[in-house]
């Protein structure tokens, strides 16, 4: 049994975030300064009372446009560290809004940056295991909400955004096998510490350094350098264990898809890499760093401008918050 992607979409809020709408914010940058250094123009925000399972419930919609009859689903993950309760389980939720099937398995799993990855090795274990024919995959994310007013820096990297996947046993291409990995020592790197069980009640404090970052448990904390750092040593690691599990060179791969994180860290990663640029996507821009659904948008937008294309050998790869990663090869 193999499994295979067989559609795939995404939705976006409609409240637009512009780097012009930044500079009036934030008036010592430029709109230059931010493009330049970020590679993001604008980023789509999540209206006060959209969470990110009415994102997700959107891109599920239109993903059934592409003639994909909703009741053949017979499981649904739902990817998202902005649940809309701590109980019950978003997918729950999205399984009734979207009438499927009462007779399908549907679970959360708070995973982030490399959470396309994760989930579509469940999709495809459920799938070899013949607990399920057909999984939908939904990723759905509302960073925006989490990010303190005068965070410049989070602010203009994040946006919000979900994507909706179909696993199948045929389909446009085929799963290949996975790398994942796992570092919970830096998982403070990347945080929100208050609203859980650990620190359920919000500090109220909030400090800047010089360069205007700020520090507070009640808000994403994001240590820049750390993650840049991290991300340089275990990404082409990562991506050699990838090409080695699917037992292809690096030459035989047609495009590199890799997490959106910022134009910067994807540039430095591609040179460091030495992967051709022609190879190596990169749809940031007009859309932001939407968390786990930047790889399947970047796919869609490729498939859209006719660069993916049949045939062709695809890695994909995530990395971030956790600290965890993932890649797997398409084909």
């Amino acid at each position: 049994m193999k499994a295979y992607i067989k559609a795939i979409d995404y939705y976006l809020p409609q409240n637009e975030l512009t780097n012009n709408d930044m500079v009036r914010e934030f008036p010592d940058w430029t709109v230059d300064k931010i493009a330049n250094k970020i590679g993001i123009q604008k980023r789509y925000i999540a209206a006060e009372n959209e969470t990110a399972s009415d994102l997700a419930i959107e891109a599920a919609r239109k993903l059934f446009t592409h003639s994909i009859d909703k009741s053949t689903v017979d499981y649904l993950l739902f990817c998202t560290q902005s649940p809309d309760y701590f109980l019950p389980a978003s997918a729950c939720i999205i399984q009734d809004k979207l009438g499927l099937s009462k007779s399908i398995g549907a679970l959360d799993f708070n995973q982030g940056c490399s959470g396309y990855i994760y989930g579509l090795s469940l999709a495809k274990g459920l799938i070899i295991a013949g607990i399920a024919r057909n999984v939908l995959l939904l990723t759905g994310e509302t960073y925006t909400k989490y990010l303190h007013p005068k965070d410049k820096g989070n602010r203009t990297i994040f946006g919000d955004g979900a994507s909706a996947t179909l696993i199948s046993t045929e389909g446009l291409a085929e799963i290949g096998d996975f790398s994942l990995g796992t570092d919970g020592s830096g998982a403070e790197k990347l945080i929100l510490k208050t609203g859980g069980t650990r620190n359920p009640e919000k500090s109220n404090h909030v400090e800047f350094d010089e360069y205007g970052n700020q520090f507070s448990p009640d808000y994403i904390y994001m240590n820049g350098e750390e993650i840049f750092s991290f991300t340089l040593s275990s990404v082409p690691i990562l991506v050699n264990n990838t090409l080695e599990k699917n037992n292809t060179d690096k030459s035989e791969i047609d495009l590199f898809v890799f997490h959106q994180a910022n134009r910067y860290m994807l540039d430095f990663l591609r040179k460091k890499m030495k992967i051709n640029e022609e190879k190596f996507y990169i749809y940031l821009s007009e859309v932001g760093n939407t968390v786990s659904s930047t790889i399947p948008i970047a796919i869609c937008d490729a498939v859209k401008k006719g660069v993916y294309k049949s045939g062709m050998k695809v890695l994909i790869s995530g990395f971030g918050v956790g600290l965890s990663w993932g890649g797997c090869l398409l084909k």
